[in-house]
């Protein structure tokens, strides 16, 4: 059990039969007849809703730890993500609902941490940024120009700004939250 004053951002609790994963909390020092407050947001990990919570300072609420366990993923079924154990092969379903703004990250055979709880799966702990080959981009209008963008389709089919001198073929990083390029990913070639 923790208390509310002690909430912090990425925490899991148990709040009134359901995880919640907590995404922001800050304390206000009340005054007058108001006395002190916490204000969380919470997202539901079961749905992905986000919640708005007051609490006083004092309330008790039960922190879970969920386990951990990287799986590779397989397939969608428009309802469903699949994703195996490659120690045990025993695969595993998450609802759509869950994966949301992933769903166009996941290749096959990405492997991804797949949070736990009493050995049922709950979400997934998608990694800061992927990356991706470029399928199509059209040509440079400046060799040496990176201060102005063109627009580039990725391998999955996704569009992204990225600056002049990608070209097909290259492998570029992509922020997962905000879909946005981050750098090009350079190959070492050895000789």
């Amino acid at each position: 059990m923790v208390e509310a004053s002690g909430l912090k951002s990425g925490m899991v609790v148990m709040l009134e039969g359901e995880l919640h994963c907590v995404a922001s909390a800050g304390y206000h020092a009340g005054g007058g007849q108001h006395g002190s407050a916490v204000f969380a947001r919470v997202r539901i990990l079961k749905t992905g809703h986000i919640r708005e919570l007051r609490l006083h300072p004092g309330d008790r609420i039960e922190e879970v730890a969920l386990d951990h366990k990287e799986m590779e993923y397989l397939y969608a079924d428009g309802v469903s993500f699949y994703f195996m154990d490659p120690d045990t092969f025993e695969q595993i379903s998450l609802p759509s609902e869950i994966m949301g703004a992933y769903e166009k990250f996941l290749q096959p055979n990405m492997r991804i941490p797949v949070a736990l709880y009493e050995g049922e799966p709950v979400s997934i702990a998608f990694p800061p940024a992927v990356e991706l080959s470029v399928a199509s981009a059209p040509p440079g209008l400046h060799e040496h120009a990176t201060s102005t963008f063109k627009t580039a389709t990725l391998e999955n089919g996704m569009e992204v700004l990225v600056p002049q001198f990608i070209k097909e073929g290259d492998t570029v990083r992509i922020e997962v939250a905000s879909g946005k390029y981050l750098e090009r990913v350079r190959r070492e070639t050895r000789t």
